[in-house]
């Protein structure tokens, strides 16, 4: 059995991993076309190549179906409930770097922190008789962090993209998103609570606890792990 390596299949974060494994003397390529999900890799034998998005990494780790895998930390700990059971981090990467934020409109003068979000919270669900609304796709992480400080009275609501701008659209009161550089923040008239992020994310490597490790692919881990000096 060789060992099932899955990396992103395509953008930046594909062409960030080619480099980073290429630093550490393990070269890797996509074979044929953009739309076939098909590489290949020198400098370590028994390794074979798995193109796959980024969100789907931290489920075919959990799944035992590839052996190791590239993706966000913020997409592993979101998807995988009891993540550390299924997987666990081999070593940050370094670049690939976002934080998940919870930000509300700049007209909000006096939220600065969760605690004044907690009291707007509660302001607002006593005003309009519905909870306020936070427009998000990280729920486990947002839910967990909100959880623990304390804060209550507010709903999640779904948002797949341009999270940013159901707060415009009144869809939301306030967001909880990756952002890089707040640009996209700042063009919707929102602001980060001054609490600091929910997490800081970035492009990781993860070892599967799941899958089958045979002696081919037991033998092919510890030549990466030589390679990347750990």
């Amino acid at each position: 059995m060789t060992l099932k390596l899955g990396v992103p299949s395509k953008g930046r974060l594909m062409e960030k991993t080619f480099q980073w494994f290429a630093g550490h003397g393990i070269e890797m390529g996509r074979t044929g076309s953009e739309r076939e999900y098909s590489g290949s890799v020198s400098g370590v034998e028994g390794v074979e190549l798995v193109l796959l998005s980024a969100g789907e990494v931290p489920r075919e780790l959990a799944a035992g179906r590839i052996h190791m895998g590239v993706t966000g930390s913020d997409l592993v700990l979101e998807k995988l409930p009891l993540w550390d059971r299924q997987v666990s981090e081999v070593t940050e990467m370094g670049f690939g770097h976002a934080d998940l934020i919870i930000a509300v409109p700049d007209c909000w003068v006096d939220v600065e922190t969760l605690d004044d979000l907690d009291a707007a919270a509660a302001a607002f669900r006593a005003k309009h008789g519905f909870r306020m609304r936070i427009a998000t796709k990280y729920h486990r992480l947002v839910r967990t962090y909100l959880r623990t400080h304390g804060v209550a009275d507010y709903q999640l609501v779904d948002s797949q993209g341009a999270t940013e701008g159901t707060v415009r659209n009144e869809t939301a009161e306030a967001v909880a998103d990756i952002t890089s550089s707040g640009e996209t923040l700042r063009a919707n008239h929102l602001r980060m609570l001054s609490d600091g992020p929910v997490h800081q994310s970035q492009a990781t490597l993860y070892k599967s606890r799941m899958a089958q490790w045979d002696d081919v692919a037991i033998a092919a881990r510890e030549q990466i792990r030589v390679r990347l000096g750990l």
